[in-house]
């Protein structure tokens, strides 16, 4: 038996394309974007004309199918240069796209996914509440029936793509009920952007991702039909956690870019500055650090793509190695910015290089979509530490 570690055609051909799109459109734009806090719309569509939305979804809906792979080295390889861009495309293809391919119907599947894989429109996923982050089932957000109608009332927040004009609409975990067992009852909806009740607002000065739309979400006697209901009725928080076990991935392949960005960033740094007459780079405590970085990046890379060849031959194993490659992946993207900074000195401190970004933006990778607290306690729940 033999192992082959070459990526497939497309991955390779993938990498290639979105690293010269990433270093030739989206470099020169980005220190300038993230000063202004500015979302672009113009880079989105053309990320989607590129074929970076609808990885996982057969080109019947506007996608190309060619799977979770291709997808990582594309997030991997925006991030290297910048993580506003890389979370737009990381967002909206597992958060955004990927509730309404694997829970929607056939009638939902054809009216929403087509326009959201150009990169002309986007859709956000509503699950986390003021009251309701780590604890995903603390949601307060409720849905009523009445009559053909199902009538929301509640709050989200911290919701990437749910504010921008180019939104065509939400996702909404809701509670309808209460289970036999006296638990929540918990059912998705499809929200469009423009329905009455339902507003969208961005949230400004943050630290990270500037350029792209965090928002706050308002349902206020929201209304929405029958028809809107993603699955069945009980099956939502099932649905979320699916998606967000997905959406660990990408998140993952963000940390493994952004760990690649800085340690190139420190590398050539290293090599340029000279400090008692030579480079910093051929100083041990200086050339360590980039050893140790290299070191592991690789391994990240490993576990990242290992967990999603799993994905896509659709074995369940990936779930437990996704928590571990979303934890190993963005802690090592928090080490590899600090060696990175701690190269450049007090320069790394100025916003006119490109790794005082990078420190920044590393920060939420490790609280995003499961923090490394709780996805140490899931990676122990799957190893049997546990009998509950």
């Amino acid at each position: 038996m033999s192992l082959n570690y070459d990526l497939p055609e497309e991955a390779v051909m993938m990498r290639d394309t979105v690293r010269k799109f990433a270093e030739e459109v989206i470099r020169p734009k980005a220190r300038e974007l993230d000063e202004k806090e500015e979302f672009s719309p113009e880079i989105t569509k053309q990320m989607g004309e590129l074929g970076l939305f609808g990885f996982c979804v057969p080109e019947e809906y506007g996608g190309n199918g060619i799977g979770y792979v291709p997808y990582m080295i594309a997030v991997e390889e925006l991030a290297r240069v910048d993580s506003s861009q890389a979370i737009t495309v990381a967002a909206h293809n597992s958060l955004g796209i990927g509730p309404l391919y694997y829970f929607g119907n056939e009638e939902q599947r054809k009216k929403y996914i087509p326009p959201i894989c150009t990169g002309e429109k986007v859709w956000g996923f509503g699950l986390t509440e003021p009251e309701a982050g780590s604890d995903a089932g603390g949601t307060k957000t409720k849905a009523v029936k009445d009559g053909s109608e199902w009538v929301i009332d509640g709050s989200k927040m911290f919701i990437t793509n749910g504010s921008t004009d180019a939104c065509l609409g939400v996702t909404v975990q809701t509670v309808t009920g209460t289970r036999p067992d006296g638990k929540k009852e918990y059912t998705c909806f499809i929200v469009e952007n423009g329905t009455k009740g339902f507003e969208g607002k961005s949230m400004h000065d943050k630290m990270v991702w500037r350029a792209s739309i965090t928002s706050e979400l308002f349902f206020e006697d929201c209304r929405v039909p029958e028809k809107n209901m993603l699955g069945k009725q009980g099956e939502g928080f099932h649905q979320m956690l699916d998606t967000l076990d997905k959406g660990r991935l990408s998140i993952a392949a963000m940390g493994l870019g952004c760990a690649q960005g800085a340690y190139e960033l420190g590398l050539k740094y290293a090599k340029d500055r000279k400090q008692f007459g030579q480079p910093i780079s051929t100083f041990q405590a200086c050339a360590f650090k980039l050893a140790d970085m290299a070191t592991e990046i690789e391994a990240a890379r490993n576990l990242l793509y290992k967990a999603a060849w799993f994905c896509d031959q659709g074995r369940d194993e990936y779930r437990k190695l996704a928590s571990m490659a979303k934890l190993y992946c963005s802690e090592v993207a928090n080490r590899c910015v600090n060696h990175a900074l701690q190269l450049h000195g007090g320069y790394g401190l100025m916003k006119e290089y490109d790794i005082e970004r990078f420190y920044r933006d590393q920060r939420v990778l490790e609280i995003g979509e499961g923090t490394s607290e709780i996805l140490r306690l899931v990676i122990s729940r799957s190893i049997g530490c546990y009998d509950f």
